[in-house]
């Protein structure tokens, strides 16, 4: 177990007025040696608090008194302070599996952890989950969970996890609905394993057993070109279509049986056949847009300004490897922070606008753009070729794949990036926004920061 390190102290605090500073290290609190970010905050809402603090190597014992509804005002380093929970499954469409060799090491970590599903939203497979993990999200009321579903057959599902606890693991999703956790699923579908019958089979299953989940999310495989499993393809535009029809159908029941829709279809299916989006009260609330769902919609809704506030979105697969938010333990999704500009030096306001987005991404925005009527704003797509095969979301673009689009781009432009594609002004090959060959400005991923930023140049 690595002790927490403080990594910032909010001023005029509770933890300021005690002395304790960036750097010091976090050896017990009260007594206790806290395992993760949950336990951190527990421990430390309380009117004294008594840290063993170790600092240039000596150690020292620090008193914290808050006063009433004060914060601590002590960030620390990780959500995680004992070791993460390494996924024991082999699952042929894991997309760690497909990264390029030579990233950093932080990416290839593979969780299956229950307290980063809680925090950040990541997908846990139950598979490493036992009665002690079950005690204490009851206790501390650990929810949301999201747990990766996949199938409801037992030996499909322990056949796609590749490990034979996958046949039983279900039984702590009963456990978890039973006792009032609330818990959001997912299903990755991969084409010619576990769509069609098996898919039918699968919600049949939802609706015997597990019908209390929060929602459910259907999101497509993603296939990077690194990809060696024989198994694993792309969907056909005919498969993505009867994915749709299927989902559709199965909504009417669950809204039927449940009085809700239960089942949703991740954006991409929409954009892989041409469909028309669902009209806005079809998402019930955008309850699943952290999972890809009603993202277009709530874009389009926020771009039109028929939405009250923005909503924050996801940076993408890795979200959470390196830059946990400064607060973990107050959400339970996977947010972006947002960013501000990060180059002192733009080119003039009125100057002509290219706005940076994958290829999904530019489908979605280039009929809004188009809406404005303006001549001087055009939607760059930005091509994966780092990932390759069907990756075309914004939050998995890299430093490379810009650098190649702006390269051939006028200089004296505007270039607006989303957010949503970089971790402290990296991205996920590791090059900075800095190196880009045209200078570029940070936007939130949402509709109402991009129509800001376009009404800043008009």
């Amino acid at each position: 177990m690595s002790a927490p390190v403080i990594v910032s102290i909010a001023a005029g605090s509770a933890a300021e007025r005690a002395g304790l500073c960036a750097g010091d290290e976090i050896v017990a609190v009260n007594g206790t040696v806290p395992r993760d970010i949950i336990e951190w905050r527990w421990a430390v809402d309380e009117p004294e608090v008594e840290l063993d603090v170790r600092r240039g190597g000596l150690d020292q014992t620090v008193l914290v008194e808050r006063r009433r509804d004060e914060p601590f005002g002590a960030e620390v380093s990780s959500a995680v302070f004992d070791r993460v929970r390494t996924c024991d499954n082999h699952c042929e469409f894991c997309f760690i599996y497909q990264l390029p060799k030579g990233m950093r090491r932080s990416l290839y970590l593979k969780d299956d952890d229950y307290r980063l599903s809680f925090l950040y939203g990541n997908f846990t497979t139950l598979t490493r989950f036992t009665e002690a993990d079950l005690e204490r999200v009851i206790t501390e009321s650990l929810s949301p969970l999201h747990v990766s579903i996949h199938s409801t057959d037992p030996m499909l599902r322990s056949a796609m996890l590749k490990n034979q606890r996958g046949a039983m693991s279900l039984r702590w999703l009963r456990a978890l609905l039973d006792h009032g956790i609330t818990v959001r699923g997912q299903i990755v579908l991969c084409p010619g394993v576990n769509d069609g019958a098996a898919l039918e089979q699968t919600l049949a299953g939802v609706l015997d057993r597990f019908s209390e989940l929060d929602s459910l999310a259907v999101v497509p495989l993603g296939l990077s070109r690194f990809n060696c499993e024989s198994a694993m393809r792309l969907h056909t535009v005919d498969e993505a279509n009867a994915v749709l029809d299927t989902i559709e159908r199965w909504q009417q029941v669950f809204l039927d049986v449940l009085g809700h829709r239960m089942v949703f279809a991740a954006d991409e299916y929409y954009l892989m056949t041409g469909r028309p989006f669902p009209e806005a009260s079809a998402y019930e609330g955008f309850s699943m847009h952290e999972d890809g769902i009603g993202m277009a919609r709530t874009f389009e809704r926020e771009f039109n300004g028929e939405a009250d506030t923005a909503t924050g979105v996801q940076r993408g697969f890795f979200a959470s490897v390196d830059q946990p938010p400064a607060n973990p333990a107050a959400y339970t999704g996977l947010r972006s922070r947002q960013s501000g500009p990060m180059l002192s030096i733009t080119p003039r306001r009125s100057a002509p606008v290219g706005v940076l987005t994958g290829e999904f991404g530019a489908q979605v925005i280039a009929p809004l753009v188009a809406s404005l009527g303006r001549t001087d704003v055009r939607v760059l797509p930005v091509r994966n070729e780092f990932f390759g095969g069907n990756i075309a979301v914004t939050g998995l673009m890299v430093g490379a794949d810009l650098a190649r689009v702006l390269a051939s781009e006028p200089h004296g432009h505007r270039y607006l990036l989303p957010d949503v594609c970089i971790s402290d002004g990296i991205f996920l090959d590791g090059m900075s926004v800095d190196e880009l060959p045209r200078p570029v400005e940070i936007v939130a991923t949402d509709g109402m920061s991009l129509r800001a930023a376009l009404e800043g140049a008009a």
